[in-house]
């Protein structure tokens, strides 16, 4: 059986990319080793969880990706924060055009465009 054992974004900076993901996702370089090509993060504290990893990448971001990162929070208050705390990290909102009328998710892009969402947990 198959399990996923990383989700891998594209970035063309890899320290700016480094910095933002530890610190949005309390995660750390695994092994302490950050690669000019390619660096793999995993939590930093106790527990599991899915590792991200960061390849160098010269192709575009995509505006409406394919694929992409459903960070959860446990409710509106939560959201409204963690969305504040990874906009003061660099993130931006992004003017998303196919938010339904009363969305439970908002929109971000990190530090290299890749399109992310933070969602309201408590309305699933």
């Amino acid at each position: 059986m198959l399990t996923i054992g990383s989700l891998v974004l594209g970035v063309s900076d890899m320290p700016r990319a480094v910095a933002f993901w530890t610190a949005a996702l309390d995660y750390a370089p695994r092994d302490g080793l950050v690669e000019a090509d390619w660096t793999v993060l995993v939590p930093a504290g106790p527990g599991r969880g899915v590792q991200l990893a960061l390849g160098l990448s010269e192709s575009p971001v995509q505006e409406e990706p394919r694929v992409h990162l459903d960070l959860y929070a446990g409710d509106a208050e939560e959201q409204a924060a963690e969305v504040g705390r990874l906009v003061a990290l660099g993130a931006e909102r992004v003017d998303w055009k196919r938010y339904p009328e009363d969305p439970d998710f908002v929109v971000l892009a990190d530090t290299e465009g890749n399109r992310f969402c933070v969602i309201d947990a408590s309305r699933s």
